[in-house]
């Protein structure tokens, strides 16, 4: 089967206008809401956001800003694809995807504050920090509600919820970034309200776990 790389270049031509900044004077509002879209995206679709940008960046012409044009090298464009497929399968897998998702919570946090911070390369140290900081803490937000939720889908695993749920997680991400690149109000809103629901899931979650490691160890039979 053959792929030529200009159909993939005209394929990706009509996504040019959802990240190319060249030209248009942006503001540091519109920046700081690509940092946390980026932030937030990490902790969900890390390999899936880092190769659907690198793609873009280097076969539709799309010019990313700050130190994104980084996620264009083929090393970062290889391995996050690659990675792509494997977590793809991993996180429909009882139990496999709260492993994937354990050994993630070193790697999710910290790439969602790199890219955040990456967004203003080009606007000074400070904002860079700010951002970096934002960004991992949606990051960790994002994760830690995802970690948290199937975990608890995996007290009871059959492959019908964990495929299902997955499947869902694939397309809030496709969703939250298709709001973050058309509405960026409207994915500001979102994710406020998001954070909000993570916070309580995570609140919930914890209270769970305190209460199963409290329960009292059931009696010997006949003693």
């Amino acid at each position: 089967m053959d792929f030529a790389l200009p159909d993939i270049a005209a394929a990706a031509e009509g996504l040019k206008p959802l990240l190319d900044w060249r030209g248009v004077p942006v503001d540091l509002a519109s920046l700081a809401a690509l940092a946390a879209g980026l932030g937030w995206a990490s902790g969900l679709r890390l390999y899936a956001l880092v190769f659907v940008l690198g793609a873009l960046a280097r076969f539709g012409g799309v010019q990313l800003p700050g130190g994104l044009g980084v996620l264009a090298h083929p090393l970062v464009l290889g391995l996050s694809g690659l990675l792509l497929l494997v977590e793809f399968f991993a996180d429909k897998l009882p139990w496999l995807d709260s492993a994937w998702d354990a050994v993630h919570t070193f790697i999710r946090i910290p790439a969602g504050a790199a890219l955040a911070a990456a967004v203003m390369g080009d606007q000074g140290g400070a904002l860079q920090v700010a951002m970096g900081l934002m960004g991992g803490t949606l990051a960790a937000g994002t994760h830690l509600a995802k970690a948290g939720a199937r975990a608890a889908i995996n007290t009871s695993p059959e492959p019908v919820s964990n495929v299902a749920t997955s499947l869902g997680e694939d397309m809030f991400f496709a969703g939250g970034m298709w709001a973050l690149v058309h509405q960026p109000l409207l994915f500001l809103a979102g994710l406020a309200v998001f954070f909000i629901v993570a916070l309580l899931l995570i609140w919930a979650l914890w209270k769970f776990i305190k209460r199963v490691f409290r329960r009292p160890p059931r009696p010997l039979a006949g003693a």
